[in-house]
This record gives C-alpha cells, structure tokens and sequence, in this order.
C-alpha cells in the first residue's frame, strides 16, 4: 500500500467517525474498515403494511401501521490496499425491509458511482447516497407494502412506482445480504426499532413546560401520547404525588386544561417511585372494585375480602374466610327468611325484644339504618357509578369523588367533561343557582 493511500484512508475513517455517532458507525479493529448503520428519514405519516403469501399466515394480513423511522441499513466495508487510487471498497449490504433484488440495485449504484469517482476516496459519498436518495431511487412511497413470501425470505417490495432499472441486470449481487425474517419477527423488529428511534429523538428535543415555564430536553419530559402535550418530570412529580396522597387516583391525567389524557402505570411509577406507586396501585384497584355493582366486601372485621356477589339472590362467599352473607345486612345468610335490617326500626325493636337477635347485632344492624336514612334523605346517586354524593354548597356542576363524572345537581344530567358550565347558560330549569 502507497503511503499517500495509507494516508487518505485514515484520514476518510477518522473523518467519518467525527460525523457520526458510535451508535451509527463502528471501525474495525483488525483491518481498515468498519460496519454502519443507515437510518432513512421517512415522509411524515408513511405507513407501511406486511403481506404474506403464506397460507398460514394470518398475521400480516391485518397488519398495517404508520412508523417515523425504519430499522437502518447496514453498510459494511473493508479498504483493500489500492484504495482509493485504483481499487474501490469491498462492501456489502443488508436492511430487513429491503428485498435482494431491491439492496442490489444500491449495491451496483454504488459501482457507478465508483467508476465516475475513480481514484478519489468514495466512501462518504456512497453513505450519503444511501441515506439521503435510496427512497427516491427505489421509488418508494406511502402506502409501502412489504411481501414476505412463506419461506421467510423477502422479495421485493410493491410500490406504485416502477422500480427504476426494471429488466436490467436481474442477477441478484452477492453483495446484497439479507436474513431470513419471519413475518411476525419482521413487524416486532419495526415497531420496537421505530419506538426506539422515537424515543431517541424525544429525549435529544427541548421543550417547554406549561407549569414552570422552564425550557428542558425531552429526555427530563413526559409526553402523553394519547394528546402529545409534554411537561417537566420534576413538575409531573409534584403534581402526581398531591393527587396519589389524597386519593384522587382517577385524576392523573395530563395539567392541561379540558385534557382528557391519563398517564399511564408506568410514566406514574417512574415519577413518584416504588412506594407512593404502591398506594396509587392500591387505591386504583379499590376504585375499580367500589365501581363495580356486583363487588360487596366480607364484612367480618378480620377479613374484608372482596366478594362477588352471586348472579342470583343475595348472598355472597367469602373466598378467603368462606363466610356466606347477605349482601344487604351483612349478616350469615338466611336464604329466603326475611333480612334482618328492616325498613321500619319497629320491627327490628320487635325481633330485639323477642330474643331473635341480640343486642350487638340490634344496635349494628340500628346503626346501619340510621345511616341508610341519612345518605337517602342527604344525597343523590351519581348517574355514572350510582355512588351517592353529597351536596354541601357551591353551584349545581358536581363532580363525583369515585369516577370522576361532572353531572348537573339538580336533573342528574351527565355534563361533559371539556365544558360543564354549558349546560347551564341556556335556561332549561337548571339555572346555575347555589342550593
């Protein structure tokens, strides 16, 4: 090797290292080359679908998904000894979604941009080629379907376009490299590369946070997905861990104003830590539980398991104490005998005086109408989750303290949730009056 070659190989190599990440471009160790990986940039809202010309196959033929990025193209190279003077790199080629015949085009335009750069170092032109035009080159567009015949091996890729050198060269390079894809494997390594290189770009962008108003990277942000609007983990924190240490579980969702976005178990844990996601955990299935209309609780002292009522009658069994009890006293079942809560405290003075049940199970069963009375005569059921709310003053907008549901005081009227008040600009018998 001539000096002068010798030169302007380390020279490409360090060069190439300087612009790109050690993520994108690793350099071999034994001899001049290296190894890296080409990330397209795809139009905004290219979608792409996997077809599957197995018979057994069902998988793909309902897949079809609009991804940001693509898993990259590998673009391996080794510098013979005449580089750049008279010989060019040894290359090859591999990308999971491209087909054979679709990395041999690129492989035998590469050779033609050899030949019209002969004797000068070649190696970034051919990266930037392969980044920048390999779409305009394989006229790829969206809607891009990928064919993935049964033997797993993929063969090209349906376009609206015409592949620009069709019925040239049909003799697939040996150069062009391509493994052996499952369809379901192929989808699994799109969508998780795709959330990657998402997350990636996420965490290196700044944004601004509406609650402090301090600009930072996205890599101290969380995003909600379901709106896109990004806050400050040090803000989300605070905010978090107030409405977990009241028990408002149902109301973690996104600060901004009208927004209807949750965040999700895994963005709660990651902010407020292990043991306030305990108790965040546990008050959200304790309100699943309380929203459900066949759920009652064992009412031994002990135990208070709870209990799905049976789809027929009154009763219900404890799965932990093996307790059977009505659901309506609390007491052992007593199959079709009468309950022993009565809705008159004559009869229940009665059953007392006459010895048919004693004393503390009298003043338990008196204290539990005492409050059935007071809850029907002081409050009204929620008309999404029939829990009964209390009224202590304010306007006629309520908001149930269990789901959450904004209705009107006065006729029971569920009030959605982006604009409650509007029910009550028009007159309609609900004047917004403080009762």
């Amino acid at each position: 090797m001539s000096t002068e070659d010798q030169e302007a190989q380390e020279d490409e190599l360090l060069a190439l290292a300087s612009i790109y990440s050690e993520d994108e471009f690793k350099r071999a160790d034994a001899a001049p080359g290296g190894e890296i990986h080409l990330c397209l940039e795809l139009p905004s809202g290219f979608i792409i679908s996997i077809k599957s010309n197995s018979a057994t196959n069902s998988f793909a033929d309902n897949f079809e998904n609009t991804v940001s990025f693509l898993p990259p193209i590998v673009f391996k190279f080794e510098l013979p000894p005449g580089y750049p003077s008279t010989t060019p790199p040894n290359f090859t080629l591999s990308c999971v979604w491209l087909s054979p015949k679709q990395l041999s085009l690129l492989c035998q335009h590469l050779d033609d941009l050899w030949e019209e750069n002969r004797g000068c170092v070649v190696l970034f032109s051919w990266i930037q080629f392969l980044k920048e035009e390999t779409l305009d080159f394989l006229n790829i567009t969206s809607p891009y379907e990928i064919d993935v015949p049964s033997n797993g091996l993929q063969s090209s890729m349906q376009s609206p376009e015409k592949n620009p050198a069709d019925g040239e060269r049909e003799t697939l390079d040996k150069r062009a490299v391509q493994d052996e894809q499952s369809v379901s494997a192929l989808v699994k390594y799109i969508l998780d590369f795709n959330d990657t290189q998402k997350k990636k770009t996420f965490d290196n962008k700044p944004f601004s946070c509406n609650i402090c108003f301090m600009e930072k990277l996205g890599s101290g942000c969380t995003l909600f997905k379901d709106c896109g609007h990004v806050y400050c983990n040090n803000c989300l924190k605070d905010y978090f861990n107030i409405q977990i240490k009241e028990g408002q579980v149902n109301a973690l969702n996104c600060p901004e104003p009208e927004c209807k976005s949750v965040a999700t178990p895994a963005q709660v844990k990651d902010l407020v830590g292990e043991q306030l996601f305990s108790r965040y955990d546990h008050l959200l299935f304790q309100l699943s539980l309380d929203l459900m209309a066949d759920v009652v609780y064992c009412p031994r002292p002990g135990c208070q398991t709870p209990v799905v009522q049976e789809p027929e009658g009154a009763m219900g069994i404890c799965s932990a104490c093996q307790y059977a009890f009505c659901v309506h006293c609390k007491m052992t079942f007593h199959g079709i005998s009468p309950c022993k809560v009565p809705e008159q405290m004559e009869g229940l003075i009665e059953e007392g005086l006459n010895g048919k049940i004693g004393r503390r199970t009298l003043e338990k069963a008196a204290e539990q109408l005492k409050n059935r009375e007071w809850i029907m005569e002081n409050s009204k059921l929620c008309p999404g989750c029939k829990s009964p709310i209390e009224k202590d003053g304010g306007c006629n907008k309520m908001s149930c303290s269990k789901c959450g549901q904004y209705f009107c005081w006065f006729c029971l009227k569920i009030l959605p949730q982006y604009n409650p008040y509007e029910h009550f600009s028009d007159y309609d018998g609900c004047s917004d009056l403080t009762l």
